[in-house]
């Protein structure tokens, strides 16, 4: 499957390939936001591929990313379960609670929950 545009609980949502690219660099995430704007309002980004810095929060990586995002005014979900990341780190435990408060970036286990989150806000 490609990056496919979809239809989710009303919002237009860029749903990225599991088995595509790997998101490695501030380019590579740039590119995710130039797809985004056929229509999409939000990205859904498959946790396996992004770049395993971007869950080490000390690169700075991850807050590249999201800063890419917000800037553009587009919603970032990380879709997959990223629990050995976070029995590693406390910080990136604190940085998804609080992203997860608010409205820009979601951590979510799969699309289910983005549906979930995507109805809680519209």
């Amino acid at each position: 499957m490609a990056d496919q545009m979809q239809d989710r609980a009303g919002v237009a949502v860029l749903v990225c390939d599991p088995d595509g690219p790997p998101i490695a660099t501030e380019r590579d995430a740039l590119d995710l936001v130039g797809a985004a704007f056929l229509g999409a309002t939000v990205v859904a980004v498959p946790a396996t591929r992004l770049d395993p810095s971007f869950f080490t929060l000390g690169t700075r990586f991850a807050g590249e990313v999201m800063q890419k995002f917000v800037n553009y005014r587009l919603r970032l979900a990380i879709v997959g379960d990223i629990s050995t990341y976070l029995e590693r780190s406390g910080a990136l435990r604190a940085l998804v609670a609080e992203s997860n408060r608010h409205d820009q970036v979601w951590f979510v286990p799969d699309l289910a929950a983005l549906d979930d989150r995507l109805r809680a806000t519209t």
